[in-house]
């Protein structure tokens, strides 16, 4: 078990998907928050934009 452990602490190619998963990830929190404060805008001006024409 003490190897396997062992094994697992020098090996760095795993932290490292790690690390680019995280960042990832936090790339994809930061641009699904922008993408959805930019829809309620869009959403806001086809609403005005069809009271306006009816």
């Amino acid at each position: 078990m003490m190897r396997l452990l062992a094994r697992f602490a020098r090996e760095e190619g795993g932290a490292t998907v790690i690390e680019y998963a995280l960042i990832a990830a936090g790339m994809s929190v930061a641009i699904i928050t922008a993408l959805s404060g930019l829809g309620s805008k869009l959403n806001m001006a086809f609403t005005s934009l069809r009271a306006a024409l009816q």
